[in-house]
């Protein structure tokens, strides 16, 4: 994914900005200094290229050591900073709060997609994202081998039990998203067997096996294959223990929120000495 330095730089500015908007009260001798960013657990990296530019932010100089993408274990250097010791330290917090929130997401979805993947299937974030952050953490999904979903509202119809609700039948809820450009595909969330094979029939581009059980997706997925030609997805309570037994199933996507609101922030540090 190709980002506007513009955007990033603009979004990263603002995070720094929450936590120094007032400046640093604490006491910080004005020297020289260089520093190491330090993992102290082993995980998938990611937001490494972010994190460097909070540095370069703040008016320190940043060396990236690794990519995003890589395998970190223990005690490797992830980054080395030289700068003044109060630039550094400014965007000291920032920095790592990115690096540890990213790579976190970028850890758990490649646990999920290492245990699909001998069935073909992809793995998919949701919109269960930090407000402000979810740019950074749908790339962060990307490198952990997952795949982003929608951005964002405008990437693609998404009928959702709601949107039939108010439009009175899956049929009319279809009929009026049709409406869209051309350009978009038309999915459709469904919670039962027989809703799977009305949202088929009324041209559906990919149907969403929404909050089912494994037994009920089997089956789903088999009634599908005989109705029509479309992508199916799973979602809902969709985690590294369970992923498995649905990619079994026979769906082609799995979507998870999980990665992004319950993964576990890694364990990585900044250690400083004086030049």
């Amino acid at each position: 994914m190709k980002l506007a330095k513009p955007v990033v730089r603009k979004l990263l500015s603002m995070y720094i900005e929450e936590d120094s908007y007032y400046g640093d009260t604490t006491f910080t001798l004005e020297t020289d200094v260089r520093a190491e960013v330090i993992a102290k657990e082993s995980f998938i990296l990611s937001g490494a290229e972010f994190s460097k530019l909070c540095f370069e932010l703040c008016g320190a100089k940043a060396k990236q050591l690794l990519k995003d993408g890589d395998t970190v274990d223990r005690g490797d250097k992830i980054l080395k900073i030289k700068g003044v010791s109060s630039h550094v330290l400014i965007a000291e917090r920032t920095a790592l709060n990115i690096l540890q929130r990213m790579s976190g997401i970028a850890t758990a979805t490649r646990k999920i997609v290492e245990a699909v993947n001998p069935y073909g299937v992809k793995v998919a974030a949701t919109r269960k994202t930090t407000p402000g952050f979810r740019l950074f953490e749908k790339i962060a999904v990307m490198h952990g081998g997952g795949d982003t979903h929608r951005m964002s509202l405008s990437d693609c119809v998404l009928i959702k039990d709601n949107h039939i609700a108010i439009a009175g039948s899956i049929k009319k809820a279809i009929e009026q998203a049709r409406r869209a450009s051309f350009t978009k595909k038309v999915e459709i969330e469904v919670s039962s067997v027989e809703d799977a094979l009305e949202a088929v029939r009324c041209g559906a581009d990919i149907i969403m096996l929404d909050n089912m059980g494994v037994k009920e997706v089997e089956k789903a997925v088999k009634e599908i294959r005989r109705t029509g030609s479309v992508i199916i997805e799973a979602s809902g309570g969709i985690t590294p223990d369970n992923a498995e037994m649905y990619a079994k199933a026979g769906v082609d996507v799995i979507s998870s929120g999980w990665i992004t609101h319950s993964a576990r922030a890694v364990d990585i540090s900044m250690k400083v000495d004086r030049e």
